[in-house]
């Protein structure tokens, strides 16, 4: 008889561990003044906060008003019955990781990144691929192991597709910023299918990013690894390489799906 999990449970934390404080920020359509404040409160209590404050109230634009308000909730969470896909890879340091990928492959690793469709926004894909990356973090580009090549954005889903067989690239990073109408998993989806059409799908690692992707999301577009917010260029090489060393038959299994 397997003996029954004691729930892990937590809760928001604002003053105390598990006093259940929240803080939450939204616009109304209405001039700041008290009837906007009660509305702001009114709307905080159909949500189902209790003890709400508004603790700012300012102006927007003509006719609109920025609220920030906090609240308590009663809601918890079993953390430890949440079961969700990581990108799992050993995080190695910049000079371990070039000679790691120098040493197995005896070659360096082809890298292409963009930001595809008419997708302008390329401050995502340039943290990431430049020289010089952001927060001390290197960019690919920084990497002797890595041929990494930033094609910059509104590039065409086929046009990346046939950059990737030209270079006979190990992998692909495809930023998506825009994401009205959902048009950035389209778009995504579109850019494996020219892949397909190339016959080149199986032999490239696609990763995807941006600020509403996420690994779960790039899985279920059919990428091999989704990076979002908060991530620095190492975790992108690390995965690439432990990734290619995988395929390439030169590594344990350290890159994972989830």
């Amino acid at each position: 008889m397997t003996p029954e999990r004691t729930p892990e449970l937590v809760r928001p934390y604002g003053d105390r561990r598990d006093d259940g404080v929240v803080q939450l920020s939204f616009v109304l359509p209405v001039t700041p003044g008290e009837r906007a404040r009660e509305a702001a409160t009114r709307i905080a209590q159909k949500m189902g906060l209790s003890g709400v404050l508004v603790a700012s109230m300012e102006a927007a634009a003509e006719g609109y008003t920025f609220f920030v308000l906090y609240g308590r909730t009663d809601a918890a969470v079993d953390v430890a019955a949440i079961e969700v896909p990581e990108v799992k890879v050993r995080k190695r340091g910049f000079d371990e990781l070039n000679a790691l990928a120098s040493r197995s492959l005896g070659r360096r690793i082809v890298v292409l990144g963009a930001c595809t469709g008419t997708d302008a926004h390329a401050v995502g894909i340039d943290a990431i691929m430049n020289m010089k990356g952001f927060a001390g973090d290197y960019g690919l580009e920084r990497y002797p192991a890595l041929d990494a090549r930033n094609l910059g954005s509104q590039v065409e889903n086929g046009a990346l597709a046939r950059a990737c067989r030209d270079a006979s690239a190990d992998a692909v990073l495809v930023s998506q910023v825009v994401t009205q109408r959902d048009v950035h998993k389209e778009n995504a989806r579109a850019f494996l299918l020219e892949l397909e059409k190339l016959g080149i799908r199986d032999r490239i690692v696609a990763v995807l990013g941006g600020p509403r992707i996420d690994h779960r999301l790039a899985l279920e577009l059919g990428y091999d690894a989704g990076f979002g917010p908060g991530t620095r260029p190492s975790d992108v090489a690390n995965y690439i390489v432990g990734r290619v060393l995988e395929r390439e038959g030169k590594s344990p299994r350290e890159a994972s799906d989830g």
